[in-house]
This record gives structure tokens, sequence and C-alpha cells, in this order.
């Protein structure tokens, strides 16, 4: 019996959907795996997910009569990309794919359409109606994921900063910050700085937009949705009328935030990025290879 799995991987968390012959589905979730955290640390989390996920549907493990596709985050770097193939287990049949696409393909069910992706980092990918992909942004941590949780998260520790410093004077969202990351002076501040991935950025995302009319919070969502619409336009610039969703855990938390008129530019998927990851694992049994 073949099982077909699905799974969608970033900094925050894994979801995973597998499916046997019968039709029974097991949904799944676990700790982060994208692959700037490590590709083995980000393998330990897949592979565990995988068995786990056997042991739910009553089935031993043999990767020949597996069909997985994997949508990870970081998988447009060449060397981690290799890194994870690798560790592949023999025999399986694996489609590695960004979790950009994966999402596209959950969010408009396999046709033309755009996705712009927010949850700890950030990315746009569009399926054209004559074929062609276009992806924008993904760059990664720190210097791209424009608008995503980790880019406002790494953002307000700024404001902590100078607030720790005297720079700026103590507010609520200060003592949110503070409160939140646990420390109360600058050296401790540092010690967090030295050690805070993109996941450690991406939990401080709830603090900055619960307080939406900080004015420096105000100004990163302006700032944020500046980047929207460039991600927008070149996503969509060939194709005006071309669908587009608006995914991601940090999505409705953000979208929320924006203006009525970017709102109204963006639809709700119609499938979860997990989900388009087992339409594309599922074509690959179809396929036969």
């Amino acid at each position: 019996m073949r099982v077909v799995i699905g799974i969608d991987g970033g900094g925050s968390g894994t979801r995973l959907l597998a499916r046997d012959g019968s039709g029974r589905t097991v949904a799944l979730e676990g700790g982060p795996s994208g692959l700037s955290l490590g590709v083995e640390r980000a393998w330990a989390t897949l592979e565990g997910l995988i068995e786990q996920a056997h042991r739910a549907l009553g089935i031993e493990l043999d990767p020949k009569r597996v069909s997985l596709c994997l949508g990870l985050a970081g998988v447009n770097q060449p060397h981690w990309r290799a890194q994870l193939l690798a560790l592949m287990p023999e025999g399986a049949r694996v489609q590695l794919e960004s979790d950009a696409y994966t999402t596209l393909i959950g969010a408009h069910r396999g046709r033309p359409g755009a996705i712009v992706a927010l949850g700890t980092g950030s990315v746009g990918e569009a399926l054209l109606s004559d074929g062609r992909r276009i992806e924008v942004g993904g760059y990664g941590f720190p210097s791209g994921d424009d608008a995503s949780g980790a880019w406002f998260g790494l953002r307000a520790t700024l404001h902590l900063q100078r607030v720790l410093d005297r720079r700026a004077v103590s507010d609520d969202f200060s003592h949110a910050l503070a409160e939140r990351l646990g420390v109360d002076r600058r050296q401790a501040l540092i010690e967090w700085l030295t050690k805070a991935d993109q996941t450690a950025y991406a939990g401080l995302a709830p603090v900055v937009l619960a307080h939406p009319e900080h004015p420096m919070v105000k100004a990163l969502i302006i700032e944020a949705e500046q980047e929207l619409w460039r991600m927008l336009d070149a996503l969509c610039g060939s194709e005006p009328t071309l669908p587009v969703a608006l995914c991601g855990g940090f999505a409705e938390a953000l979208g929320k935030h924006l203006t009525a008129e970017l709102r109204a530019r963006f639809s709700s998927p119609q499938e979860s990025a997990v989900a388009g990851a087992l339409r594309l694992a599922s074509a690959l049994t179809a396929a036969g290879h």
C-alpha cells in the first residue's frame, strides 16, 4: 500500500498530511524545519513526522512505498538542497519544492494564480496562465523576508534597545517587549540578541501588532504595506487580473492592519500549503515516477 505524504515546513513549524491507499488521512504538526536552521535539524523533524504518520496509519515504513513532496523554506539555496536530497531514504519518490510553490498550488488548487505568503519569513510566487512561474522575495533572514513576522520582530527590538539606553522614553510597547523577552537591562538584551534566530524574532510579532497605535509600529505597518504592493506589481504586472491569495501564519494577524484597498486585492487561499504539497505528492504517484 503506497503512502502519499505532503509536508509544509518553515522557520516556526512543520505540517504534514499523509494518505494511504484506502483514503485514510493523518494530519500532524511538529517543530521548525526551515533549512536555514540547519539541514540535519530539519531532516530530524521531517523524518520524525514521517515515522509518526506511518504509526498513526498502522503501516510499516517502507521508503519504496512512499511518495513524498516537501515544501520547505530555504530549499532554493543549492547547498542546502543538495544536503537534504542526500538524506532522502533510498527508493522513495520525492519532490522537493519551496514552501512558496506548495502554498501556491494549495491556494489555487493547482490553477493559475499568485500568492504572497507571510509567516516567519515572506515570499511571493505566481503561476501564470501560460505556465510560467515567477518568484519574488524569499531571500531569507535577516536581509530579506519583508513584512514577515521575523521582519517585524527584528525591527521592534530597536525600540527596546533605545529605551534601555535612554535614547527613547519607556512606554507600554517597550514594557511588553521586555516582558516577552524576559530582559530588564542592557546586558540581558545583548545576550538574547546574540542567540536569536528568525524563529525567535517572529515570536515578537504578536507583541508588535498588539500596539498598532505606537509610532514605531505604525511606521512598520506602512513600510510593510509598501513592500506588499511592490510584490504584487512584480507578480502580476503582466497579468493584472490574476487572483492573489494572502497566505501564511502571519497573514491574518497583519491583514487586520492593512488598508482596505490592499486587503481588497487579496483573496483567501482555497487550500493550505500542506494540502498543496499533498496534491503534488499524489501527482508523483499518478505519474509513476
